[in-house]
């Protein structure tokens, strides 16, 4: 019985592994059209740290331009602006105001150049971050064409010791007036930002657009269910609600429908888009709407490889003085200090009261051996230790089972031909109980064990399938990213041998049928890993590893205990069963 209780806990793990790779971090489908798909090329490679991103062309019509009344405020050429603060090198165009580049200096992409978070050579009519969107085209239009003037002049601003402040100004003839401010802190992921639209004495209430996003570069080609692709997500009334692209159409919106998206409105605490690794929100100081569109990109270098893109809309939240914008990674250090509920943008599941100590833990010894790959074996060692107590209660308990096996079937053959529902059967149940308690066995003290340590297992599954810090983190030899599968396979093939014997010497006495089953868990288990990241297989190579070695010990400890002699009834079963 202990181990069908066993086998049926295995299984149960197996099942949570499959449904959570599958329903959880599942990748969010194509959009299925083209009007859908934003992007149809993309050539231009990242920028490197040190180049500057070309003056991009004019989009808007020269007769258009001339029809256009005269600016009073503004520029007469167009010209970009690069700020670097100690994390990010941004990049402002004053045509529009926008931001063409949002770079992390920290985190890099396929190429090995600093990350980009806003979508690259996008065909004309993309919008890019901070786009104005008003209720009057002509304004919109009007005030996407504009040369603002810029409060710095110089083409480079260095915002690695103090505050910078940018001001983008616009007016024309007709009266139309446009203000954006922008302020970047030397060491944050977050643009406070206002903008103001008027035109004599009306006042606009323009949307904030973010444009298409995010799209992680880096694991765009890696063929992984663990990998999350971009999804819209905010926080309502007390939770996280995600959304994958694929169910922002308005034939499958769950919220408001719009022309080519979905939309919501509410008192969102943060709300944006979000991918595996990194996350765009806008954090609003009261109620707001916000609209999604889903989209796509190729991936620079990667022909026929698309990078699926989710773009935002936010109307009502830049109403308040210093609306937050956020574009970065999700390290739970850095999104603690932007709000403390950002840290929940950060799928760690149901056991996320554990798998955030594991990540600390983690964080913490990586402090002392400057690498990741040893960080999570130290780890893992130091949990495995934890759990020795329990796991040898449960070794001890299923080899003190396995002796009274030919008891156990003796008394179960007695009442084999009875039915379930045979009231006789229930004196079965008593006749066990009754030897359990005259041997001192517990048959539930072999699962107990695996039930408490059960919940660690899954966190540290959450912890490393999601943590940052393992991104394009080595370890050595051929493992030269963690958050990325084994390119040749070792760690998984080793993972599911080690399975086999595992399963090899510990104390069974199920009929073979289940122990076919078993058998058949390794394979089960080593395709299910074969694509899942380096880090996860490492862990789950080295805990087989020490189970095997507590096993050892655990005989050596403990012997086996005798068989006890069979009993009248179970020689005369053996006798009948020879003589026939």
């Amino acid at each position: 019985m202990d181990e069908r209780r066993i086998l049926l806990a295995v299984l149960l793990m197996f099942v949570f592994f499959y449904v959570y790779s599958t329903f959880i971090v599942k990748p969010a489908p194509r959009p299925r059209n083209a009007q859908q798909q934003a992007p149809k090329s993309q050539s231009a490679p990242p920028p490197t740290a040190s180049a500057q991103v070309p003056t991009p062309p004019s989009t808007t019509p020269a007769a258009a331009q001339a029809a256009a009344p005269a600016a009073i405020v503004g520029e007469p050429a167009e010209r970009t602006i690069t700020v670097e603060t100690r994390v990010v090198t941004a990049v402002f165009s004053n045509r529009g105001g926008e931001l063409l580049s949002w770079r992390l200096k920290q985190y890099f992409d396929n190429r090995k150049q600093p990350l980009e978070l806003v979508a690259r050579s996008l065909p004309g009519g993309a919008p890019k971050p901070f786009t104005l969107r008003t209720d009057d085209p002509d304004v919109t239009a009007r005030l996407d064409a504009a040369l603002y003037r810029v409060s710095n002049e110089p083409s480079t601003i260095d915002a690695t010791r103090s505050p910078v402040t940018l001001v983008f100004e616009f007016q024309d003839a007709s009266g139309l007036q446009a203000r954006k401010e922008f302020v970047i802190q030397p060491d944050s992921y977050v643009v406070q930002f206002q903008a103001k639209v008027t035109r004599g004495d009306q006042s606009f209430n323009p949307m904030v657009v973010w444009g298409p996003g995010l799209g992680d570069a880096a694991t765009a080609t890696e063929s992984s269910r663990y990998l999350q692709k971009p999804e819209a997500i905010f926080f309502d009334n007390g939770s996280v609600r995600r959304v994958a692209a694929g169910q922002l159409t308005p034939d499958k919106c769950t919220g408001a429908k719009t022309d080519n998206g979905c939309a919501w409105e509410g008192d969102f605490r943060f709300a944006g888009v979000d991918d595996h690794y990194f996350v765009s929100a806008v954090l609003p100081k009261g109620r707001m709407r916000i609209e999604y569109q889903p989209a796509a990109a190729p991936v620079p270098g990667q022909a026929g490889q698309s990078n699926e893109l989710v773009s935002y809309e936010a109307k009502g939240a830049r109403s308040a003085p210093g609306l937050r914008v956020f574009a970065g990674p999700k390290d739970f250090d850095v999104l603690a200090a932007t709000d403390p509920q950002m840290v929940r943008v950060i799928n760690f599941g149901m056991f996320s009261w554990l798998a955030v100590p594991l990540l600390r833990g983690m964080k913490s010894i990586h402090g002392y051996v400057g690498n990741y790959g040893w960080a999570i074996v130290i780890l893992t060692i130091l949990i495995n230790a934890a759990m020795f107590p329990f796991r040898h209660k449960s070794m001890v308990s299923m080899r003190k089972l396995q002796a009274l096996q030919p008891e156990i079937k003796a008394i179960q053959d007695r009442y084999a031909k009875l039915k379930t529902t045979d009231p006789a059967r229930q004196k079965m149940n008593v006749e066990m109980m009754n030897l359990y308690r005259e041997k001192g066995v517990n048959p539930a003290s072999g699962c107990l064990p695996m039930v408490i340590t059960m919940p660690v297992l899954f966190a540290f599954y959450s912890m490393l399938s999601q943590a940052i810090e393992v991104r394009g983190a080595p370890f050595g030899l051929w493992i030269q990213d963690l958050s990325r599968h084994d390119p040749y396979y070792v760690l998984p093939i080793l993972m599911g041998i080690t399975m086999v014997w595992q399963q090899k010497m510990t104390p069974s006495s199920v009929d073979p049928a289940q122990q076919k089953m078993m058998m058949f868990m390794p394979i089960m288990f080593t395709a299910f890993f074969l694509w899942a990241p380096s880090g996860l297989a490492l862990y789950f190579l080295l805990s087989n590893l020490l189970a095997i070695g507590q096993q050892y010990l655990t005989n050596s400890l403990v012997p086996a205990p005798a068989r006890p002699a069979r009993t009248p009834e179970a020689r005369r079963a053996k006798g009948k069963a020879q003589g026939s």
